[in-house]
């Protein structure tokens, strides 16, 4: 059987010569990058990624996650992520752990965005409560990831609401781009299932949300909901 090292270093050939130097530059450029980056898509990378992790049992999965991890290149640990995501199911709450780190090393959207979403929602299922610790965490990424781990049970229609309100309380104050617009994200997936949810949130946070969580959180919502709500924040207080 092949190591899960023979494995990684098949993902890095493959990923180095699907890259090209253009798009590396302007890769790196566009995340503000301190990886190396090979220029390969994403699209590419999710492709080898699932390609390679198939079938895997979960402990080959988290060697191959530490070989891939274990590099200086972005497209590596995106394979990384991508490999986790794929094959979410065979992880539990014992990662929650590993998923952690990954997302304080990462330190940026790309990497993050998809570990929240695609990993920590799925480990932790109906049980958010270890987020609690998350959304006061010094580290924005962390707080970041304690609002979009909740889009999957949104999607679903299974959103803890009350958490999801006490998060919402605890990200209004914060001033980081990332958080504001993390919160936006969430709400606007949630009116997919619960829109006049979220439509009597907004209207009680006309005054206190941000501009960029306001709009994420009024796009989707039904065009006479969302332009009252717009003609609301506008008239002066």
């Amino acid at each position: 059987m092949e190591t899960t090292r023979e494995i990684a270093a098949r993902i890095s050939a493959e990923l180095a010569a699907l890259g090209t130097p253009e798009r590396a530059v302007q890769e790196k450029r566009y995340l503000k990058s301190s990886l190396d980056h090979f220029g390969a898509t994403l699209p590419a990378t999710r492709r080898v990624a699932v390609r390679e992790s198939e079938g895997m049992s979960r402990a080959r999965l988290l060697d191959l996650v530490a070989e891939l991890w274990d590099t200086s290149v972005h497209e590596l640990h995106m394979a990384a992520v991508e490999a986790l995501a794929h094959r979410a199911e065979a992880l539990d709450r014992r990662d929650l752990p590993l998923a952690e780190r990954l997302i304080r090393e990462s330190a940026g959207w790309a990497l993050v965005d998809p570990l929240a979403i695609q990993v920590v929602g799925p480990i932790l299922g109906d049980d958010l409560a270890p987020l609690d610790r998350w959304i006061t965490d010094p580290d924005l990424w962390i707080r970041r990831t304690a609002l979009l781990a909740h889009i999957p049970r949104a999607r679903a229609g299974t959103a803890d609401l009350p958490r999801i309100a006490a998060y919402a309380e605890a990200a209004l104050p914060e001033k980081e781009f990332f958080i504001r617009k993390s919160l936006g994200w969430l709400l606007r997936e949630l009116t997919r299932t619960e829109p006049g949810w979220v439509a009597d949130w907004v209207a009680a946070h006309l005054r206190t949300a941000s501009g960029v969580t306001f709009r994420e959180a009024v796009r989707r919502l039904p065009d006479e909901t969302r332009e009252a709500l717009v003609q609301a924040r506008a008239t002066p207080a």
